[in-house]
């Protein structure tokens, strides 16, 4: 069985996996068995749990979406008609489904699709393959020097080479890494600020690994979370390309701010990225901590120049028919922006960087593979964001004064199903939390922010970058 091997998707019944080499090497590219590859996987223990096929969970999960959309759209005819009243059908379609129906149909799928993911362990190697590790810095001179101690304790069982590219820092950056004693740790510098992708780029094409990882400058690696990473990418199908790992906070107790962003990390984007992977189509194997195939990185032509290159790369790659996975237990602690107008900024970008992804790569709307949905679901975050912000906002305040045009008795409808889902979320990251001798502190008040107060910032923060994005104003890197 050659089911785990990495081989080009232009090639499916090829029997060997050619490998690109660094930039500057004059040697033939050397190509490496099949069978090779495949001995680096330990027989996994057999299993007797009941086998539902991927695409048979993916159909469950849509007729699950699809019967909720019909009866709460059946419930929701009254409140449809009275706002028609007021505004027209028009108006009170994009209101109702935008802030219900919608939203409904997605949770609808991702419950369902927690409930149906069981996914098969990873698997350990025989041998651990050489890493690239790609570390854009810019003015982290306060951190960078912990990123690099979070590698060295890792004790991963291969090859490591650490290249940090000082991207024109105006700190002391660049002398940290040069006064680091870690052997593996190489020092690049930009001769001026060029952006990240920039940064990335050079790194690409110094690294000397078939293997590429990743990792932000203020980032953490937890336990023994490189290797968990690999395992994950040897572990699944064969034609995956990238692996993103999971992100969770590590300043959460600076303020409100980034107590609430605990549990978006924990809760919502894990969960988001658990489910696309299962559906074969993680949307953004990030930046700040993510495993490349090399080859597939020079192939796509490394990160473009925008303000999401993780997001315009990952696209670029399911465009080519390529799978990107997600280890939820490959665990990176990141710091998150502790200001309002910093946490803005940030979200602005990530809404910029999804139009970015959609100018680059506009025929991937057509591919037939189930990740797709999840593309057209980005398709209609414009949509959500901009009915949230200019409609459910103000109706929530129309309803503590007793005038129910927008929210009222008819949005609990949604209650159920985001409770169940938010339980589902709190009780897969527990368990995986668990595994890794962690637990989840008590931060009872950042959750209640989190619930009740978070989208009435983040909202109108991606409906921002959404138009400025349309707009074509001014771009900067900005937070992460």
């Amino acid at each position: 069985m050659l089911q785990h091997v990495k081989r080009p998707e232009t090639a499916p019944d090829a029997r060997t996996v050619a490998v690109s080499p660094a930039r500057g090497s004059t040697a033939r590219t050397p190509e490496v068995p099949a069978d090779a590859v495949e001995a680096r996987l330990r027989r996994p223990p057999q299993s007797r749990r009941l086998y539902l096929s991927v695409p048979f969970k993916f159909g469950i999960a849509l007729a699950v979406s699809l019967a909720w959309t019909a009866t709460s759209t059946a419930l929701a005819l009254p409140w449809l008609e009275d706002l028609a009243n007021l505004a027209g059908w028009p108006v009170a379609i994009f209101v109702v489904a935008g802030i219900a129906l919608l939203p409904g149909m997605m949770n609808a799928f991702l419950v369902t699709g927690l409930l149906l993911d069981r996914r098969p362990p990873r698997r350990s190697l025989v041998d651990y393959p050489a890493l690239s590790i790609l570390v854009a810095a810019y003015n982290e001179a306060s951190s960078i020097a912990d990123t690099l101690q979070s590698i060295a304790r890792q004790e991963y069982p291969g090859e490591l080479e650490v290249l940090v590219i000082d991207d024109g820092s105006s700190d002391a950056t660049a002398e940290v890494v040069a006064a680091s004693r870690h052997p593996w740790v190489r020092l690049l510098r930009q001769p001026r600020n060029m952006g990240k992708a920039a940064a990335l780029n050079r790194g690409l094409a110094e690294s000397r690994h078939e293997h590429v990882v990743t990792l932000d400058a203020d980032s953490y690696l937890y336990g023994d979370a490189l290797q968990r990473l690999v395992e994950r990418y040897f572990s699944d199908p064969a034609s995956t390309r990238a692996v993103a790992g999971t992100m969770l906070v590590r300043n959460s107790r600076s303020n409100w701010l980034t107590r609430a962003q605990e549990w978006d990390y924990f809760h919502g984007i894990s969960a988001i990225k658990r489910v696309q992977s299962l559906f074969q189509g993680t949307m953004v194997a990030q930046g700040a901590f993510s495993i490349y195939d090399r080859a597939a990185l020079v192939e796509v032509g490394g990160w473009t120049d925008c303000v999401g290159e993780d997001i315009v790369l990952t696209w670029a790659m399911l465009a080519r028919g390529w799978r990107i996975g997600h280890a939820e237990d490959a665990c990176c602690f990141t710091n998150v922006p502790d200001r309002l107008r910093q946490f803005v900024r940030q979200r602005q970008r990530w809404s910029r960087g999804m139009i970015e992804a959609f100018r680059h790569h506009p025929r991937i709307l057509r591919q037939p593979r189930m990740s797709t949905l999840f593309v057209w679901w980005n398709l209609l975050f414009p949509w959500l964001d901009l009915a949230y912000t200019l409609f459910f906002i103000p109706g929530v305040i129309l309803a503590f004064f007793g005038i129910y045009w927008i929210a009222g008795p008819m949005t609990l409808v949604l209650l159920p199903m985001a409770l169940v889902m938010n339980y589902l979320m709190y009780r897969i990251g527990v368990r995986m939390f668990a595994d890794q001798g962690l637990r989840v502190r008590n931060n009872v008040p950042g959750f209640l922010l989190y619930a009740f107060v978070y989208s009435l910032i983040l909202q109108p923060a991606s409906v921002a970058g959404h138009f400025s994005e349309l707009l074509g104003l001014r771009k900067t890197w900005g937070s992460k």
